[in-house]
């Protein structure tokens, strides 16, 4: 079984609409360690993301107020089986960036 610590997404902008940013691999199990969010505006702008099709019942964060020129270092343990999505959306298009860190575990 080999761990494969890496950028999983990002950096890049988030668009309105939810939009997958990770799918995980077949015969991997993938542990999201952080999750980095700034919001280099001049205003508030909400962050939402969710592991599984973004819904009410799958949100991380569930629109997040990120303040005007502040970030969010989200710490982290979740696990991601083979074939799940994380997906993430900002409140305003191409305002808030979006990196997420983690460990791949290829299986067998």
């Amino acid at each position: 079984m080999a761990r494969i610590p890496k950028r999983l997404a990002g950096p890049g902008q988030l668009t309105n609409a939810a939009v997958t940013k990770y799918t995980c691999p077949a015969l991997t199990k993938t542990v999201i360690r952080h999750v980095h969010v700034s919001n280099p505006s001049g205003a508030p702008v909400t962050f939402t993301m969710s592991i599984g099709a973004d819904a009410a019942g799958t949100r991380v964060f569930d629109a997040l107020s990120i303040a005007a020129g502040s970030v969010l270092d989200h710490f982290c343990y979740y696990i991601v089986d083979a074939a799940e999505i994380v997906q993430a959306l900002a409140g305003t298009t191409l305002t808030i960036n979006f990196t997420m860190d983690g460990d791949e575990i290829v299986l067998g």
